[in-house]
């Protein structure tokens, strides 16, 4: 498997799978899939910065990206990112996610970034939840039925991890 940057070519896979979790799954909140040209306007705006987009591809074929954005907007959140994962459902648990993740950590903490968060779509998936503990990170609060989707209300989990020096010292 390769880890590498996005590119357009690599967007009719990202939107597959994007639009799989959209309609299928509550790890994101959208229920309308987007089509390309939205998806490339988002990868363009998270390369424009100083964060990453990147693909898993296996055998020449995309398998899952994530990507990593400022957290939020305001200049004091400058030093905090947010992870985003979406694996190809036929290759969930086949270590995809830990890969990109790990990617993306490795990208953030060397882009200046000393905190990462993720903020996952539904306290019962234990994949996603699983995955970020193994990679360090520690669950930081539940949100209860912030979201509705499929006619359920939904929680959001929300787990941190530090990069680098963290809150150690500060930035430069």
């Amino acid at each position: 498997m390769i880890i590498r940057d996005a590119t357009a070519a690599d967007l009719p896979a990202i939107t597959a799978i994007y639009a799989h979790h959209v309609l299928t799954g509550m790890g994101t909140f959208e229920e309308a899939p987007p089509d390309e040209a939205e998806m490339a306007a988002r990868l363009k705006k998270i390369q424009g910065g100083r964060c990453a987009w990147l693909v898993a591809e296996n055998d020449e074929a995309i398998v899952g990206y994530g990507y990593f954005s400022p957290l939020r907007e305001r200049s004091a959140y400058r030093f905090t990112a947010e992870d985003s994962i979406y694996v190809r459902d036929d290759v969930r648990g086949m270590g995809v996610g830990k890969a990109l993740v790990q990617t993306l950590l490795d990208r953030a903490a060397a882009s200046g970034f000393r905190q990462m968060v993720a903020v996952i779509g539904d306290s019962e998936n234990a994949g996603s939840i699983g995955l970020h503990a193994a990679l360090g990170f520690r669950q930081v609060g539940t949100m209860k039925a912030v979201g509705l989707k499929f006619g359920q209300w939904v929680d959001v989990v929300t787990m941190q991890r530090g990069l680098g020096e963290g809150e150690r010292s500060l930035p430069e």
